[in-house]
């Protein structure tokens, strides 16, 4: 589904804040000891964050240009202490040792969600637990509703977009379906307790015409290879589109706040 979206994850997802380590340092007193596993890990954004607070981070994904990037920039950061694992979560564990913490971030509606619940409960160490990230990193607040001033144009972006790909949202070969809100039942099911809920507030960001370009090819509906032979020409109209969007090739938004979900 992300098929060439890798580096376009990188440059036009906006990295986590510091306060979602500090939030889960604090509040599953992390001290550089035990596994750390982020299941559908991406280019490592939340992986990379949490590793100097555990003696071992592990990042699977099933998508190998994900894990290539995520190692890059591991080894350009001096980040020593994690590795990468080819891997779709319904095949974990594989040979991965147990657990201390399981972090599914912005990743967990794309598998096989009551299967991959069960596998993770039974990795997971006694005193060990899920948690599972709530973000939109690719557009901020509001970005749905209404295009604003100073902010990319988003909906303006949907609608090109979709004079390209269609109206329905593509999803690898297939479409994408609405959204679940049903993980709770879920990961209750799995026999995990909780939630406990956290909040990281929202925070302000700028970003250049080139980030968000980035982004709208870092989503699963609008992936570059989905354009085939008119990528270009979609690259151009919508460059041009951000270009009348703004005087000074930056835009302003603010994200929306980040969830935290942490079951045992």
């Amino acid at each position: 589904m992300y098929a060439g979206s890798a580096g376009h994850y990188v440059l036009g997802r906006v990295p986590y804040p510091p306060q979602v380590a500090q939030t889960l340092v604090e509040s599953l007193g992390l001290n550089r000891t035990g596994v750390l596993l982020d299941v559908g890990c991406g280019p490592g954004s939340l992986t990379l964050l949490l590793a100097p607070y555990v003696a071992e981070a592990i990042g699977v994904d099933a998508d190998s240009d994900m894990l290539t990037t995520a190692a890059s920039i591991a080894t350009r950061r001096g980040i020593q202490n994690v590795r990468w694992k080819h891997l779709r979560a319904e095949h974990l564990p594989g040979d991965l040792p147990s657990p201390r913490v399981i972090t599914l971030a912005q990743s967990f509606h794309w598998m096989d969600r009551p299967r991959v619940a069960q596998i993770l409960r039974d990795m997971l160490e006694p005193s060990g637990a899920l948690v599972h990230v709530s973000a939109k990193t690719h557009w901020g607040a509001g970005a749905e509703q209404s295009d604003r001033a100073g902010a990319p144009p988003w909906r303006a972006i949907e609608t090109l977009v979709a004079t390209y790909l269609g109206s329905d949202r593509r999803a690898g070969q297939g479409t994408r379906g609405a959204e679940r809100d049903d993980e709770d039942a879920i990961y209750g099911a799995a026999g995990f307790c909780g939630p406990q809920r956290l909040e990281v507030p929202g925070w302000a960001v700028q970003r250049s015409r080139d980030d968000v370009v980035a982004a709208v090819h870092s989503l699963s509906w609008a992936a570059p290879h989905l354009f085939g032979d008119r990528l270009t020409q979609f690259d151009s109209d919508l460059n041009r589109l951000l270009a009348d969007a703004t005087s000074d090739d930056t835009f302003h938004e603010t994200m929306r706040p980040v969830v935290l979900d942490i079951w045992r």
